[in-house]
């Protein structure tokens, strides 16, 4: 990565498991060259005590954490006595994004939310978010600075020891449909959790002992309610990043083109236990109009090449 212009340098390398993003460097810091370099900042001790680092580390230690697989940025790189002394311009998101895209940590994890709102225009909640840039889930943690003492140190542990459990991916082959009618329509189930809304294909995860086929006919009984249907051909593969507690999942999905004519709805399982809560037929069209959130981005492109 190009280097930006701080006072205090970024901690990075390739394929980290995560990347600990502040908001700005203080003056401590810039005086130090250092992250988290106030010493009444409890980043450090919050890294030892949630599993994270074997020993307590100092800020001048900072080149060691790539090693223990983590690095270090900031949202803004301009030096100022608080964070509220920043503007709008001084965050590049835009960056983020080329991080995650260049050196494709697991995750990148915003100690604090203002950091992330400054990055994205959105007010978090505290952990895993629904947005992911790329292959890289992200993560608010509690601001570790002496400011915020309205949030207990035992709160702020309770964060970063479920960042330590949450950042380990787990791997998972899965299968899915590209439903598709006569009409060169394609089915999509309306999928909640988190507090955010997908529409995405039908499909899930293989189970031990299936093999594509097998996984995707039940999958398709059981959400859709369709029985003896022909399964065609690959039509795409992708790494899907899901970035939900227990732990990331990075879900290797292979799409198959399954073609129906006229096909009542009728799921044999309960789907609001899978988070399921409607459906809809979807026109390349409507796809690319809509504000709303489908997987994968890529899907009117993939039905108007169909």
């Amino acid at each position: 990565m190009a280097a930006t212009a701080s006072d205090v340098p970024d901690v990075l390398a390739p394929n980290l498991s995560c990347i600990f993003c502040g908001i700005n460097p203080g003056r401590v810091s810039a005086a130090a060259g250092a992250h988290f370099a106030n010493p009444r900042n409890d980043f450090w001790r919050l890294l030892q005590e949630a599993g994270f680092t074997p020993r307590l580390y100092a800020p001048a230690e900072q080149f060691e954490l790539p090693a223990l697989g983590y690095g270090l940025t900031n949202a803004a790189g301009r030096t100022t006595p608080g964070s509220g002394d920043l503007r709008r311009g001084d965050f590049d998101g835009e960056r983020l994004v080329a991080l995650a895209e260049e050196l494709r940590p697991h995750a990148i994890a915003f100690v604090g939310k203002e950091a992330y709102r400054g990055s994205f225009g959105e007010r978090p909640e505290l952990g895993p978010q629904g947005r992911t840039l790329g292959q890289t889930a992200l993560f608010v943690l509690p601001s570790t600075s002496p400011a915020n003492a309205a949030v207990p140190y035992d709160e702020r542990l309770r964060w970063f020891r479920a960042l330590r459990e949450w950042v380990e991916p787990l791997d998972r082959p899965a299968v899915r449909a590209l439903l598709v009618d006569h009409s060169r329509r394609t089915l999509l189930l309306r999928w909640e959790i988190a507090g955010d809304a997908w529409w995405i294909t039908p499909g899930g995860g293989i189970d031990d002992g299936e093999n594509d086929e097998s996984a995707l006919r039940r999958e398709l009984h059981e959400e859709v309610g369709l029985t003896d249907v022909e399964i065609g051909p690959v039509v795409w593969e992708r790494v899907d990043v899901l970035p939900y507690p227990p732990r990331i999942t990075h879900q290797r999905e292979r799409f198959y083109l399954v073609e129906v004519g006229e096909l009542e709805v009728a799921p044999t399982i309960d789907l609001a236990l899978e988070r399921v809560t409607g459906y809809r037929w979807w026109t390349a069209e409507e796809l690319e109009a809509t504000a709303e959130w489908f997987s994968p981005p890529e899907l009117p492109a993939l039905l108007r090449g169909i």
